[in-house]
Parts: structure tokens; C-alpha cells; sequence
């Protein structure tokens, strides 16, 4: 019988890499969002902070489609949804550059209705 001097520890790197993998990819999803929206270009636009996680997210895609923190919504129940926050409720808007500007008006208009004025709007820096 052959004793073994050693433990083989190639097959735990394997799985230890995958596993990697795995997070690395999953975490970038979460960094990104679940909706996909090319933001438009600004020259004086500056890093988001880690309190924007904390704020209430609406997006409106390519496709038109509003989302109120990740979840498709309607232009009615937008409005119910921010009728019922508080005045100083932090907002970020994201928008994709290809949307019609009066989805961007309906949006403001909406924030100034329920006197929401605590709202950020994303862009990307120019290159």
C-alpha cells in the first residue's frame, strides 16, 4: 500500500477559481445594475457615491420602459410611488441618451409636483 507524504490540493485551486469566477462575474452585475442604460455624455460629470445606494433609483431605458428601484412601472403608478415619498427622499434619475426628452420632462414634472427637489441626475464622463 502507498502512503501519502502530501495533500493534492490541485483540484480545491480549481474549484476555488471557479467560485472566483462566479463572484467576479456577480459582482459586477450588481455594480452596473440590472437595467441597462447608456447614460448620456458630460463633461463636468463627477463619480457616484456610496450614498446613491441608499436613494430611491428611477431609470428609463432604450426601450422607453420606467423602472422604479429595478422594477418596470407605469407612468400612473410612478406617480402614486412618488407621491408617497418623503420631501427630502434622495432621488437618482438614469436615462438613456436615445430617450425622448419628454420622457425626461414627464419625469421632472412629476418631482416638482410632489415638490421632490432632492434629485440627482446621472451622466457619464466625456472622453
Amino acid at each position: 500500500m502507498k502512503t501519502f507524504d502530501q495533500i493534492n490540493v490541485i483540484p480545491f485551486i480549481d474549484i476555488m477559481l471557479v467560485l472566483l469566477a462566479i463572484v467576479l462575474t456577480t459582482a459586477s452585475f450588481i455594480s452596473q445594475g440590472l437595467i441597462k442604460v447608456t447614460l448620456p455624455e458630460a463633461e463636468t460629470a463627477v463619480e457616484s457615491t456610496a450614498s446613491d445606494k441608499k436613494s430611491i433609483q428611477i431609470s428609463i431605458n432604450a426601450e422607453q420602459k420606467i423602472f422604479f428601484d429595478d422594477k418596470a412601472i407605469t407612468k400612473e403608478q410612478l406617480s402614486k410611488k412618488l407621491q408617497a415619498l418623503k420631501k427630502d427622499s434622495a432621488i437618482v434619475f438614469r436615462i438613456d441618451e436615445t430617450v425622448e426628452f419628454k420622457r425626461f420632462v414627464f419625469v421632472v414634472d412629476l418631482l416638482k409636483k410632489y415638490q421632490l427637489e432632492n434629485l440627482s441626475i446621472l451622466t457619464r464622463k466625456q472622453k
